[in-house]
């Protein structure tokens, strides 16, 4: 028997509870907000854009934020407003949702989506900061700008 896709999104940057975007995460529906840990991640701040990018790291790295565990009928409403936000239809995309394996407090794991940050171009550029301890909410300057848009 196939199991049926997860109903849970890693948020890590300004999706976070009491964060800019948290009411996105809202508009689709009654969630529950659990603190989380992806292994095997690095975590960046785009800098003038103030906001976070997550892309595969080694095993050793870990990025921290909340598992958003929406309720199965929620979850097509809930989409739509994180898809959006994220760019993922955007050409090229922003980021991409990708199926992942989350660490829950208390060691428990979760299978989830995350969006991933998708313009390789852009990590040339200055403006990528790793942001160490994998916590986004350690960025002093994490305010939007004028250039940001996310």
């Amino acid at each position: 028997m196939s199991q049926s896709p997860p109903t849970t999104v890693f948020v890590y940057g300004t999706l976070m509870p009491g964060e800019r975007n948290a009411h996105i995460a809202a508009l689709g529906g009654h969630f529950q907000a659990r603190p989380a840990v992806l292994w095997g991640h690095r975590l960046l701040h785009l800098w003038p854009e103030a906001y976070p990018a997550v892309v595969p790291g080694d095993g050793e790295e870990a990025v921290r934020g909340f598992a958003l565990t929406y309720a199965p009928t929620d979850w097509p409403l809930a989409l739509p407003f994180l898809d959006e936000l994220e760019g993922v239809a955007e050409t090229p995309p922003l980021y991409t949702r990708e199926q992942v394996t989350l660490t829950l407090e208390g060691g428990e794991t979760l299978p989830a989506w995350v969006y991933l940050y998708a313009l390789a171009e852009r990590m040339k550029r200055p403006g990528v900061i790793p942001v160490r301890g994998g916590d986004w909410t350690s960025v002093v300057d994490r305010r939007r700008t004028a250039e940001s848009d996310r």
